[in-house]
């Protein structure tokens, strides 16, 4: 993995964005973009009790290359991303990621291209369950 990429990882446990922050922040870094997906409650105007992600055992290796491709995109970025696995509920934390620069243009384009290529690329899918008892699965191939 690129030294540029503090971590990019798959976790069973709650997530907090600090962690992210704080593996990218440095002296050297002008710029510092976070991002944080959370679980809403509600999709496609159904009410949504909570979420159940799963990954293919390939998931974590992806998303280790994800984030290295957009480092070598971009030299001066560092990057911390990490999704979360298992049920979550209205308000948790499902994806955090920070990405660091000597500027901001870097920071914004990078940190929005590293989620867009995470949700593109690595095959994680998350099961709905709605307040009327249904479930749907989104992201499965």
């Amino acid at each position: 993995m690129d030294s540029r990429v503090l971590f990019a990882r798959l976790s069973e446990s709650a997530i907090l964005l600090d962690d992210s922050l704080g593996a990218v922040s440095t002296d050297a870094a002008g710029a510092v973009v976070s991002f944080s997906g959370v679980v809403r409650n509600r999709d496609g105007g159904r009410s949504v009790t909570r979420l159940d992600y799963e990954a293919h055992p390939t998931a974590a290796g992806i998303l280790e290359t994800v984030a290295a491709s957009i480092a070598a995109d971009y030299p001066e970025v560092c990057i911390a991303i990490e999704h979360r696995l298992g049920s979550l509920e209205v308000g948790d934390l499902a994806l955090a990621c920070a990405v660091s620069s000597a500027h901001r243009s870097d920071a914004f384009v990078a940190c929005q291209r590293l989620v867009d290529e995470v949700k593109q690329q690595v095959p994680i899918w998350k099961l709905q369950h709605f307040a009327d008892g249904t479930t749907e699965w989104v992201g499965s191939l």
